[in-house]
């Protein structure tokens, strides 16, 4: 192993020495500032809270337990995240590569962008409703613009020297936009993919508040109508461990298929 790699490894465990002592101690904080003291007779301490979520896992929630609450939210996520990735990728991608499209397409995403996806519920549910197809709406306006802007930006920044070197090859458009500017862009495209991805999981948090029988959003918001802090923070909980673990996925997608890029290694 060369040097340059232990140090590499090094740094990655301190890394995560530094997150688990980071988390060790803010549960240390919310177990003394909660035990027996007044700020514990509204907000439950982090062993109550922690033994409740284990428990939601065989104990229903309304009608589903906690695993079964957070699949239904993935299902609304992935669905809208995955038509947004589809459109968003596209378009970004030409929109940095053709001039025309760009002038077309370009304002209207910097108006839209702008617009927080909760400020769509109103028109959402007088267009689609109150069923999934609301959800769907709000997930995928969650995450498109960031999609689209990022991949245009990775097709804005490529090398124009190795598109000179490529035509001067004799290499025709469509061969230079898939062997040049889509590998190039590839980079940008998954920290938009990253970033959205986030962004739809806190979305469907609020879609499900407006109106919904499952799904941590539900959870939630069932458990306010009921005063139920220790519902709330389970709810909470899951919504932050999913919400990591698939910021994990993602960053180990990107190195793989990244990992000639700087931000892949």
């Amino acid at each position: 192993m060369s040097v340059n790699n232990r140090f590499k490894n090094a740094a990655k465990w301190q890394k995560a020495a530094c997150a688990v002592l980071s988390i060790f101690v803010f549960l240390l904080i919310w177990h003394f500032g909660t035990n027996g003291t007044d700020l514990g007779k509204i907000l439950p301490g982090p062993i109550e809270v922690i033994q409740k979520f284990f428990l939601s896992f065989a104990e229903p929630i309304g009608t589903q337990t906690i695993l079964g609450h957070i699949l239904w939210s993935l299902s609304r996520v992935l669905t809208g995240f995955l038509i947004a990735a589809v459109l968003g990728v596209t378009l970004g991608v030409t929109m940095g590569w053709y001039p025309l499209v760009e002038a077309i397409f370009k304002p209207i995403i910097e108006i839209v962008r702008p617009i927080p996806p909760i400020a769509w519920i109103p028109l959402a549910i007088l267009w689609f409703g109150l069923g999934e197809t609301t959800k769907y709406f709000l997930i995928f306006l969650a995450a498109f613009c960031i999609i689209t802007i990022n991949a245009y930006d990775g097709a804005k920044s490529v090398d124009p020297v190795l598109v000179g070197a490529a035509k001067m090859l004799g290499a025709n458009d469509r061969r230079i936009f898939t062997s040049i500017v889509l590998p190039a862009s590839a980079p940008y495209i998954f920290a938009g993919l990253q970033v959205a991805l986030g962004t739809a999981w806190a979305t469907v948090v609020a879609a499900e508040m407006v109106r919904s029988s499952e799904g941590v959003g539900w959870t939630i918001i069932s458990a306010q109508d009921s005063n139920n802090s220790l519902q709330i923070l389970v709810g909470i909980l899951a919504v932050g461990i999913v919400g990591f673990v698939l910021a994990i996925i993602m960053r180990t997608l990107e190195a793989r298929v990244c990992s000639w890029s700087e931000r892949g290694k």
